[in-house]
C-alpha cells in the first residue's frame, strides 16, 4: 500500500511529507511516484550516519524551470534533514521498466552538491543530468524493500534489475575500498559484507544486515573488525580500526567478490 501507514519514519515523517508535497507541486500531473529506499526503508536508519534516500519518478522530462523550483524546495528541506541530509534522484518512468543500465537521471542532489547548487542554480539544473550506475542498486532495493510514499507500488514501476547489472553497480561503489576504508571504515566494512552477501548468496541487505551476515559467514580473522564497525554503526559513533588490518580486509573481500562476478 502506498503512503505513510505502517512506516517507521524515525522522526523524518514531516520531512518525507514535505518532500512529497514539493514533488507534486514541481511536477504536477507528470509525477508517477515518490519512493523511499535505503536505511530508512529497511529499518536501520541512524540520524547521525544515514542519508534520507528518495527517488522521484516522472512521466516526461521536466523543464529547467520545474527542476529549479523543485531544487529550491529540496535545498530548503535539506537544512532541516538529519546530519547527512537528503539524497535524491529524479528519473523518467521509461527507464525504470524495462530497466535501463547505466540508468539515465534527470536531476540529482545530495549534500555534497549543495555548494554547487548555491553558487550556480541555473547551471546546476541544466547540467545535473546523465547516467548513474548506483541507480541499479537503488532500484533493486526499491523492488524488494522500498516504499511508495505516493504512487504505484515499486514492483509495478521498477523492472527487475539483472544480476550482472546489480553486481556491476555494487562493484563500482566498492572497488575503491582499500583506499576508502581508512577514511570511512564503518561504511566500507559493512558495505563490503553486504556486497559479498549478494555475490555469494543473492541476499539484498542493509549495511547493518550485511555486518550481521559477515559475523556469521566470514572467517574468524575478520569478525572483530566487522563487530567493531557494526557496533559503531548502531551507536552512530566513529570507529578507527588498525590500518593494516582494515586494508587487508578490503583486499580480501574484493578478491572474493571479483571471483563471483
Amino acid at each position: 500500500m502506498a503512503g505513510f501507514d505502517g512506516i517507521d519514519a524515525r522522526g523524518c515523517e514531516g520531512l518525507l511529507r514535505a518532500f512529497v508535497d514539493a514533488s507534486r507541486e514541481a511536477f504536477a500531473e507528470s509525477l508517477t511516484g515518490v519512493y523511499l529506499h535505503g536505511s530508512l526503508a529497511m529499518g536501520c536508519f541512524h540520524p547521525a550516519v544515514s542519508d534520507v534516500d528518495l527517488l522521484v519518478v516522472v512521466d516526461r522530462a521536466p523543464s529547467d524551470a520545474d527542476k529549479r523550483r523543485f531544487m529550491e524546495r529540496v535545498a530548503a528541506l535539506n537544512e532541516d534533514a538529519p546530519a547527512k541530509g537528503i539524497e535524491m534522484s529524479v528519473v523518467l518512468r521509461e527507464v525504470c521498466r524495462p530497466f535501463v543500465y547505466p540508468t539515465p537521471f534527470e536531476l540529482h542532489f545530495s549534500s555534497m552538491h549543495l555548494d554547487r547548487w548555491r553558487e550556480d542554480p541555473e547551471g546546476y539544473v541544466r547540467d545535473m543530468r546523465g547516467t548513474d550506475r548506483d541507480l541499479a542498486a537503488h532500484f533493486t532495493i526499491l523492488r524488494r524493500r522500498g516504499r511508495a510514499l505516493v504512487g504505484s507500488e515499486p514492483a509495478e514501476v521498477f523492472g527487475e534489475v539483472p544480476r550482472a547489472d546489480y553486481l556491476d553497480s555494487l562493484w563500482y561503489d566498492a572497488e575503491g575500498a582499500p583506499e576508502d576504508i581508512l577514511e570511512n571504515p564503518v561504511y566500507v566494512i559493512l558495505n563490503l559484507c553486504r556486497v559479498l552477501a549478494f555475490a555469494r548468496d543473492g541476499e539484498v541487505l542493509s549495511k547493518r544486515e550485511g555486518g550481521e551476515w559477515g559475523i556469521e559467514h566470514l572467517s574468524e580473522r575478520w569478525r572483530g573488525l566487522v563487530s567493531g564497525a557494526l557496533d559503531a554503526y548502531g551507536d552512530g559513533r566513529s570507529f578507527q580500526p588498525d590500518a593494516d588490518a582494515a586494508t587487508a580486509f578490503a583486499d580480501a573481500m574484493l578478491t572474493q567478490i571479483q571471483a563471483l562476478r
